[in-house]
């Protein structure tokens, strides 16, 4: 039988998951979006879809303020694997 934190753990979940996710919904896969749901992966611990949206947005937005920072995520993320 699942405890009362462990119920409140998951609703919690739920909710910042429909937070986060909604607004996103039919807004393209522009590069502040992609790296918000990156750092969503990260938080959930997926780490491998998280590089992939890091890697699409150097490769799809170069130029975008987000690709430095999609970059210095990755390479964060080598350090921390290591």
């Amino acid at each position: 039988m699942a405890t009362f934190e462990a119920i409140r753990a998951m609703c919690l979940h739920v909710l910042l998951v429909s937070m986060l996710t909604l607004p996103l919904a039919g807004c393209g896969d522009g590069a502040e979006e992609m790296f918000e749901t990156a750092q969503f992966e990260e938080v959930q611990n997926n780490k491998e879809h998280a590089r992939k949206l890091y890697n699409r947005i150097l490769r799809d937005h170069a130029d975008s303020p987000f690709a430095a920072r999609a970059r210095e995520r990755l390479v964060t993320m080598d350090r921390e694997s290591r």
